[in-house]
C-alpha cells in the first residue's frame, strides 16, 4: 500500500475516526480543529495535531496543508464553514477533497465546487442497516449505483462443498463472485481471493463478496448461513 499524505479538517465523531484509521493504515496525518480539547485528545494517535481555524488561509499554509495529497473535511454541521475550507484547499492545489455533507443541498453545493467524493455518513448507515435487514446476515454492503451493490455474506450452507462452476451464480441468481474470503492458516485473520477460479470450492467459514441487482440480492433470504465451524 503506498504512503500518501492526508488533512483531516474537523475532528468530530466522524473526522476523528478517520484520521485514527489511515493512522492505523500507516498513513501520514494532519488532524485539524478549532477546538482545543479534540486536538489535545487526538495528539498522541496523529503525529500532527492542530488547533486553528481552517477559515484562515494564512494558518492552513502555515500548517503545510498544500503539501498533503488528501483533504477530507468533516464539518457538516456549518454549511459556511464546510463550503469556505472546500474552496481553500482547492486554491492551495490540493487535488482529491472528500466532503461530509449533512443534507442533498448541502451535498449539491460541494459538488458544485467540485469535491471529488460527498460523504453522508447517516444516510450512508442507514442504507448499510437497510440492506442488512432486507437481505439476512450481511456483513458488508457497498452501493454501486441505484440499481446494484456488493453484498460480503457468509457463505450459505447451500453452496459448501461445491464449486463456483457448479453453483452457477450468474446463471441461477443473477450474481457475480467478486472476491472470496477464508479464515488463514493458524486461524489469524482472513485471506482474500479477488476474482477465485471456477473450480474453487466453497467451504465452512468462508466469505462471499457478490456483485449483482439489488433485486436478486435481497433473494439471498432464502439461502440458509452456514453453522460456522
Amino acid at each position: 500500500m503506498a504512503r500518501r499524505s492526508f488533512a483531516v479538517i474537523g475532528l468530530g465523531r466522524f473526522g476523528s475516526a478517520t484520521a485514527t484509521t489511515l493512522i492505523e493504515m500507516g498513513q501520514d496525518v494532519i488532524g485539524i480543529d478549532t477546538d482545543e480539547e479534540r486536538v489535545r485528545t487526538l495528539s498522541e494517535t496523529i503525529l500532527q495535531a492542530v488547533q486553528l481555524d481552517a477559515t484562515d488561509e494564512r494558518a492552513l499554509r502555515a500548517a503545510g496543508i498544500q503539501n498533503v495529497d488528501v483533504a477530507v473535511i468533516s464539518i457538516g454541521e456549518n454549511v459556511e464553514s464546510s463550503v469556505l475550507i472546500v474552496m481553500l484547499v482547492k486554491e492551495l492545489g490540493i487535488q482529491t477533497i472528500i466532503a461530509k455533507a449533512t443534507t442533498p443541498l448541502h451535498g449539491r453545493i460541494l459538488q458544485k465546487l467540485g469535491v471529488n467524493r460527498v460523504i453522508f455518513p447517516e444516510r450512508e448507515m442507514a442504507e448499510r442497516l437497510a440492506h442488512s435487514l432486507v437481505v439476512p446476515n450481511v456483513l458488508d454492503f457497498i452501493e454501486l449505483s441505484r440499481d446494484f451493490s456488493i453484498v460480503e455474506i457468509p457463505a450459505p450452507e447451500e453452496f459448501l462443498g461445491k464449486t463456483l462452476k457448479q453453483l452457477e451464480l450468474r446463471p441461477r441468481y443473477g450474481l457475480t463472485l467478486v472476491a472470496l474470503k477464508r479464515p488463514a492458516e493458524g486461524g489469524k485473520g482472513l485471506t482474500t481471493n479477488i476474482a477465485p477460479a471456477a473450480d474453487d470450492v466453497i467451504r465452512a467459514g468462508d466469505i462471499l463478496a457478490l456483485l449483482g441487482n439489488n433485486n436478486r440480492l435481497a433473494q439471498l433470504e432464502k439461502l440458509h448461513p452456514a453453522k460456522q465451524p
